[in-house]
């Protein structure tokens, strides 16, 4: 049987099909829309779709969903059982020959996406959600922060849930030193499972 909160965001996918809200439609070849269960504890919010989730129309689906999937196994995270989206949910990029080339967001693209982010945050009501990386940050916390000065501590929502902040995973595949690459993916983990036994926590209080 099919819950409400089910069909709500059913409704809410179908409705993001066809958003108009900023001018990145335009190229994109489709809105990539969030996925994974509604009753999930744990969202985790990246940028944007890649040049493979546009194509796919599925959020992390990439090399950076690869290294993702890798991590949440480690941190022992099913991602059946989490949210995954993005702060932005079409595709921005550069056209270099027949290459797609990823282009960050700008703040106004961010500002019109977040109406997106905050819909999808009311109807699952995640206790804790995962900002992978500073566009995905600045979505949930209104504001300009860095990973570093953010990083290794809850930071409350306006909703009440919590906000972690770690990196987006495709840092890590352009991490050239194996020792860097090595460090900083085993900081990732942790982050994850943190971020995980917290939300746990939280739905359990």
């Amino acid at each position: 049987m099919v819950s409400n909160s089910q069909r709500a965001w059913e409704a809410l996918r179908e409705e993001a099909t066809v958003c108009t809200r900023c001018h990145l439609y335009k190229c994109a070849t489709q809105t990539v829309f969030g996925e994974g269960a509604v009753s999930a504890k744990l969202m985790l919010v990246g940028e944007q779709p890649g040049d493979q989730e546009d194509l796919a129309g599925q959020p992390f689906v990439g090399p950076a969903g690869q290294m993702l999937d890798r991590a949440l196994e480690e941190a022992g995270v099913e991602r059946g059982t989490t949210y995954v989206t993005n702060a932005v949910k079409h595709f921005k990029f550069e056209q270099r020959g027949k290459r797609r080339i990823h282009s960050k967001p700008n703040g106004p693209e961010i500002e019109a996406c977040r109406w997106w982010i905050d819909q999808e945050r009311m109807l699952i009501r995640p206790p804790v959600a995962v900002a992978l990386g500073a566009t995905a940050a600045r979505s949930l916390l209104h504001k300009v922060v860095t990973i570093s000065g953010a990083r290794g501590r809850p930071i409350k929502l306006e909703d009440g849930g919590e906000c972690w902040v770690t990196i987006h995973p495709s840092y890590l595949l352009r991490l050239r030193e194996k020792a860097d690459k090595a460090r900083e993916y085993a900081q990732f983990v942790a982050d994850l499972r943190t971020a995980n036994a917290r939300a746990a926590a939280l739905a359990a209080a």
